[in-house]
């Protein structure tokens, strides 16, 4: 059931891919009654909840701060950041976290350089994603846990029009807010999507993705030891699609009737697609199972597809490309520092390491 009503799971890799074009399957699926409002009591636009043109409008407000080349332009800045972590770490000695040391600040500054949010202030974002994100989590929490995030993009937005930096937050402000083209809650709520999806899912990815590596200690040692970009990107692609962490899985409603992999589904019935099901689909990839990092991956759902396919893609690329490649070659000799079997696992809507107890 979803908000009390039946759904259908799409879990084939052509049918998830045909499901997320058709613009016959919505993503306005969250009721108004669901968001916050700002201090005029207006309710913001959820871009990621909307649907074309209006999805377009407003995606197209940020897809400048996340084109390749800018992406790329910020690898050095990026190095910079998993360098001066990993000295930490190492300065620090073993056994460590690398969830806390490691996987989670390295996006966490990296998204807040990118928007304008003072690091000071991470902590606030990672309590209350991890808390809206837990399954075990009640709605009031969850409701909770958004709404101060809202609040403080909010205040933050506000701050950044008395004050305009070099960043995406002023961005937005001065040249949409101003404007009227785009309201103080939108800008508010559009912040909060992108805090949230820019830390928590890289960083829920380079812990799992470092589990793997050390169970494929080959692949691990042809990281650290190559200096092909192509070599690294494809690494980095076979993980996304071989763990797939985004297992909330992607909802859409009909807004008539349509039939998918030979199934009617009727107007108004809801529709989950499983990416994770897709990248494990054997009609994409031989083997699924298997961490193959000399196949093509090449259209793996690791970032969703179509319109609504992950804005920071290219930024998330970069990120773990420089966090796994710099962590096998600065660390060639890093080990789990507990049983495999003792490893725990978070009960999230992004699926990840609640800690990743490493030694070297």
């Amino acid at each position: 059931m979803f908000h009390g009503n039946p759904i259908w799971v799409v879990s084939r890799y052509q049918d998830i891919r045909a499901a997320l074009v058709d613009p016959r399957l919505s993503a306005k699926t969250l009721p108004d009654a669901m968001m916050p409002t700002d201090a005029d009591n207006k309710i913001p636009v959820v871009f990621a909840r909307t649907d074309d043109p209006e999805h377009n409008r407003i995606r197209r407000m940020l897809t400048s701060n996340f084109t390749f080349r800018r992406c790329e332009a910020m690898r050095p800045q990026i190095q910079e950041m998993v360098d001066g972590y990993l000295d930490e770490m190492i300065r620090k000695g073993p056994p460590t976290d690398l969830v806390t040391d490691y996987g989670l600040p390295v996006p966490s500054m990296v998204i807040a350089l990118l928007l304008g949010v003072p690091p000071a202030d991470l902590g606030l974002f990672q309590h209350h994603t991890s808390v809206g994100l837990d399954q075990k989590s009640s709605d009031e929490e969850k409701t909770r846990a958004f709404g101060s995030m809202y609040a403080y993009l909010e205040e933050l937005v506000e701050r950044k029009e008395r004050e305009p930096g070099d960043d995406l937050i002023s961005r937005l402000v001065t040249e949409y807010v101003a404007t009227g083209q785009l309201n103080h809650a939108t800008a508010a709520i559009t912040s909060v999507i992108m805090m949230q999806a820019g830390h928590e899912t890289t960083a829920n990815m380079i812990s799992l993705g470092t589990v793997a590596l050390l169970q494929h200690p080959d692949v691990f040692e042809r990281l650290g030891h190559s200096d092909d970009p192509a070599v690294v990107a494809n690494i980095i692609e076979e993980l996304m699609r071989y763990l797939t962490i985004v297992v909330s899985q992607v909802d859409r409603i009909a807004t008539e009737d349509l039939t998918i992999g030979g199934q009617l589904i009727r107007a108004g019935e809801f529709v989950m697609m499983n990416l994770l099901a897709g990248n494990w689909d054997a009609d994409f990839v031989d083997n699924p199972e298997t961490l193959d990092v000399e196949r093509n991956t090449r259209g793996h759902l690791g970032f969703g597809y179509g319109v609504h396919q992950c804005i920071g893609a290219n930024l998330a690329r970069v990120e773990m490309q420089v966090a796994f490649s710099t962590l096998a070659r600065r660390l060639p000799g890093l080990k789990l520092a507990v049983s495999p079997d003792a490893l725990r696992f978070k009960e999230s809507d992004i699926y990840g390491m609640k800690e990743l107890p490493v030694s070297w």
